[in-house]
């Protein structure tokens, strides 16, 4: 005997059998205890939900000789034809392959007689979407007032395609995507009556890769009972099977990712193609994987949201402890674009490098400038907090020792003071200057705007009363002092000037504007 797939081995025979979704059930099952049949309906969902089988099982319930509380006996003499499909009352349509309107037209003309056996005739009509518009205005006047003895029940994934006009005259079923749970334990059933072994967490897995389509499900734990037949399925087995890939790579590449190691990452993703990894299915997976991230960040009911190990969750949690929240949705972003792209990408390694590389490098982003921008502060407040930055040391001179004593220190550099050159020359690195500042000070030193005052002394113009006063302390003046020696290797002096935001516009400097372009910034000079 030919061997039958899993999803067609376990289609369900019965409302009772149908899983996920209940609110359908329920409702048909009422109306046909109750004998409130509709005369058409529209079964509207995603792929492997469950459309056409609760349609053939609505044709056998209402046609049943011994319906058992809305449901068909599956014994009767209707029941086992029309489960065999060798019915005449229940006549299916391939919208696909069978959109004319020569293909209605023959419906028109079928729906004229009577069925031979049984109360009712139906017409499935799968992919109705597809059906053209002389179709659909053939069909129409037919629905609207069929026979008392015919049922028209439409099935379709693009309900958005379906003209107002039919769904008007149907009853609309919305089938829901089946949740984790709920397939993996149809799976689990399954396992246990065709005698297959298989941890409970390579059924999780399949029935995460199946995104909420039961027959998917189906169709990817046949394949991996077929590719391991005769053994116990492993998670690793699955994710052989499938091109997945383990959470470790996950944080390995996402700590890349934040090292900035893009040397790591390109090894990685090499690791991972040469073990025969689907890149498409990698992009979704690590997607997910940051999204759960987010999760644990935003959350306090995240460890229920996020579906993994006990294990994992706090490898997981580690890892959210090193990223923001707006890194994660950047990332997210980056990644879900790449997604669109790779479906019709020849390409795909290439377009994943270069996404991947993005994601360590904001400034490569021209487009998105706040986001980049907040991006590029983080990694350098990374960077601070690492203490790895590229600094030129001072050159010190050798303090011969005196009589008595022993081995001299090396005294610190003697700068002579900057000038207004110099100054505009420190002006014009204004952001190394800044990331040679702490923290606190740096993040009110960016609404700063650097001039020249009297004196050759650099001058700190600010607008907003709160960080000028934060500025404008000994400590805080010195460390800026500090950081611009280090610059320029000169000595400067510091000091503030508080304007209101009316001055700022509409003082004006002739003198200064050829300084002004030198530089790139405002300049403010002090009366």
């Amino acid at each position: 005997m030919a061997y039958t797939a899993l999803y067609r081995k376990f289609r369900p025979a019965e409302f009772e059998e149908v899983k996920g979704q209940e609110h359908i059930v329920t409702a048909l099952k009422n109306q046909v205890c109750s004998g409130r049949i509709g005369h058409a309906y529209l079964f509207t969902g995603t792929r492997g939900t469950g459309k056409t089988t609760v349609a053939k099982i609505l044709a056998k319930a209402v046609n049943c000789e011994n319906p058992q509380n809305g449901s068909p006996c599956n014994a009767c003499k209707i029941c086992r034809s029309i489960q065999a499909g060798s019915s005449m009352n229940v006549i299916e349509l391939d919208a696909a392959s069978n959109n004319g309107v020569d293909d209605i037209r023959q419906i028109v003309e079928e729906v004229r007689y009577s069925p031979t056996q049984g109360k009712y005739k139906v017409y499935i009509i799968d992919e109705v979407h597809m059906l053209s518009t002389g179709a659909f205005n053939a069909l129409l006047k037919t629905l609207e007032e069929p026979p008392e003895y015919v049922i028209f029940i439409l099935a379709t994934t693009e309900v958005h395609k379906i003209p107002i006009t039919i769904l008007s005259r149907c009853q609309r079923y919305d089938f829901h995507r089946i949740t984790r749970d709920t397939i993996a334990g149809r799976l689990r059933v399954l396992s246990e009556r065709e005698g297959i072994e298989a941890e409970e967490k390579a059924l999780n897995y399949v029935a995460k890769a199946a995104d909420g389509s039961m027959r998917d499900a189906l169709s990817l734990y046949d394949q991996c009972i077929a590719f391991y037949f005769g053994q116990k399925l492993t998670y690793d087995m699955v994710l052989e099977v499938l091109g997945a890939v383990d959470i470790d790579v996950f944080q390995e590449l996402l700590d890349n990712i934040l090292k900035e190691d893009i040397a790591g990452i390109i090894e990685l993703l090499e690791n991972v193609t040469i073990a025969g990894r689907e890149l498409t299915q990698l992009v979704l997976d690590f997607i997910w994987y940051l999204r759960n991230l987010l999760l644990l960040k935003t959350s306090g009911q995240a460890a229920e949201l996020v579906d993994v190990s006990t294990e994992n969750l706090e490898m997981l949690k580690a890892m959210a402890e090193r990223v923001s929240e707006e890194a994660l949705m950047r990332y997210i972003r980056i990644l879900s674009e790449l997604s669109n792209k790779m479906k019709y990408a020849s390409q795909k390694r290439v377009l994943m490098e270069i996404a991947l590389i993005k994601m360590c490098r904001p400034q490569m982003e021209g487009g998105n400038g706040m986001e980049a921008l907040l991006a590029r502060l983080e990694a350098v407040e990374r960077r601070m907090e690492t203490g790895v930055f590229p600094k030129e040391a001072p050159e010190y001179r050798q303090v011969p020792p005196q009589a008595g004593q022993g081995a001299a220190f090396p005294e610190a550099p003697v700068l002579e003071k900057a000038v207004p050159d110099e100054l505009a020359a420190a002006a014009g690195q204004w952001r190394a200057v800044l990331n040679h500042l702490s923290g606190g000070l740096k993040s009110m030193m960016i609404s700063a705007r650097p001039s020249v005052g009297e004196d050759n002394h650099m001058l700190l113009v600010f607008e907003d009363k709160t960080a000028e006063g934060f500025v404008n302390t000994e400590e805080h003046l010195k460390e800026i002092e500090n950081a611009i020696a280090d610059i320029i290797q000169k000595k400067v002096q510091v000091s503030t000037k508080l304007v209101t935001k009316e001055e700022s516009l509409n003082r004006d400097f002739p003198d200064l504007r050829q300084l002004e372009a030198k530089i790139k910034i405002p300049i403010e000079v002090e009366d």
